[in-house]
C-alpha cells in the first residue's frame, strides 16, 4: 500500500485523464510517452512528497499496528485486521496531504518536456500554495475517501501477512525464510490494492478536480455518478495493473525489511518462530502475560 513516484503516478494519470481525449492508451503507452515527452524524469514528478511523507507513514503504520496488538492481546486473523485498520486510519494525517501534493505535482506539465507554466516549485511549495487559497479543507482535500481506502486496505494488508506467514511456515532457520517473506508481502500489498482500488480512483479525480481552476464535482457521490455516467463501471479499474506491478516489489522489500531487522534486533533465540509480524506462533489462540507479549512487530 505504499505510495510514491513511477508505476503509481502512472496508475494516477491513467485514472484522472479525460476519456474524451485520452493521452495514453494503457500502462506501456503512458510509461513510454512520458519518457519521450518529458525524459526520464517524468516518470519521478511529485517524488519529493512522498520522499518526506514515507518514512513517518511507514512509522506510523507499523508503530501503532504493533500496540494495537499488544493491546488487543490475542493474536488472531480478526485481531490483525483491526490492527491493521486502526494504523491505517491514523496514518491519513500525513497520508492525504502527501498524495494531493504528488497528484498535483505529477498533473504538472503532463505531456511537456519543460513545463511552460510551472505553478509549482516542488512538494512543500504546492501544499502551501494550496493552504493560502483554499484553506486547511483544501490540504486535505480527499479525507473522507483516503480513509475509506485506508482503514480497510492496511488491514487487509495485515491480515493477508499473517495468513500467508502462517501458511507457508517460514522460521528464522528455513533456508528459504528470505524469497517467503518477499513473497508474502509482495502478495499482501496485491490484496490491499485489490480490495480497496475503486475508492482510490475516486480519492485521484477528487484530488485532481480543481487543477486550472475548474472545478467538475461537487462531492465523492457526485464523482462516482459522473464517472461511471461517462466511463461505465470499467472506471474503477483504470491504471490497475501500473499499481498491481509496483505494488508487489515494493511491498515484499518493506515486510521483508522490516520483518528481518526486528527479528535479528529481538535476537533469533528470542524472537518469533516464524516470519510474521505477530506475536510467537505458539500463542496464535491464547493470550500472553503482558510482560512477555512481543508487539507485533
Amino acid at each position: 500500500s505504499q505510495k510514491s513516484g513511477g508505476c503509481y503516478g502512472i496508475g494516477m494519470l491513467l485514472q484522472v485523464q479525460n476519456v474524451d481525449k485520452p493521452l495514453y492508451r494503457g500502462t506501456y503507452h503512458c510509461f513510454q510517452s512520458i519518457i519521450r515527452q518529458e525524459s526520464m524524469f517524468g516518470l519521478y514528478k511529485g517524488i519529493g512528497s512522498p520522499m518526506m511523507g514515507l518514512t513517518f507513514i511507514n512509522a506510523i503504520v507499523f508503530g501503532v499496528q504493533g500496540n494495537a496488538m499488544r493491546y488487543l492481546g490475542h493474536d488472531t486473523p480478526m485481531n490483525q485486521f483491526l490492527a491493521g485498520a486502526a494504523a491505517g486510519t491514523i496514518q491519513c494525517v500525513i497520508c492525504c496531504p502527501m498524495e494531493l501534493a504528488k497528484t498535483r505535482m505529477q498533473m504538472q506539465g503532463t505531456g511537456e518536456k519543460k513545463s511552460k507554466r510551472k505553478l509549482y516549485k516542488n512538494s512543500l511549495d504546492c501544499l502551501a500554495r494550496i493552504y493560502k487559497r483554499e484553506g486547511l479543507s483544501g490540504v486535505n482535500r480527499g479525507m473522507v475517501t483516503t480513509l475509506i481506502r485506508e482503514t480497510p486496505g492496511f488491514g487487509v494488508y495485515f491480515l493477508a501477512y499473517d495468513v500467508l506467514t502462517r501458511s507457508i511456515g517460514c522460521e528464522p532457520d528455513d533456508p528459504y525464510m528470505i524469497p517467503k517473506l518477499l513473497f508474502a508481502g509482495g502478495m499482501s500489498g496485491i490484496a490491499s490494492w485489490l480490495s480497496t482500488y475503486p475508492v482510490d480512483v475516486i480519492k485521484s479525480r477528487l484530488q485532481a478536480d480543481g487543477v486550472g481552476g475548474v472545478y467538475q464535482y461537487t462531492s465523492i457521490a457526485d464523482c462516482v455518478r459522473q464517472s461511471v455516467r461517462r466511463e461505465g463501471l470499467r472506471v474503477f479499474t483504470r491504471g490497475l495493473t501500473s499499481t498491481l506491478l509496483r505494488a508487489f516489489p515494493v511491498n515484499a522489500a518493506t515486510f521483508a525489511t522490516v520483518t528481518l531487522v526486528l527479528l535479528y534486533a529481538r535476537g533469533v533465540e528470542e524472537g518469533p518462530k516464524d516470519c510474521e509480524l505477530g506475536p510467537p506462533n505458539t500463542a496464535h489462540h491464547t493470550q500472553l502475560p503482558q510482560q512477555t507479549q512481543a508487539s507485533s512487530l
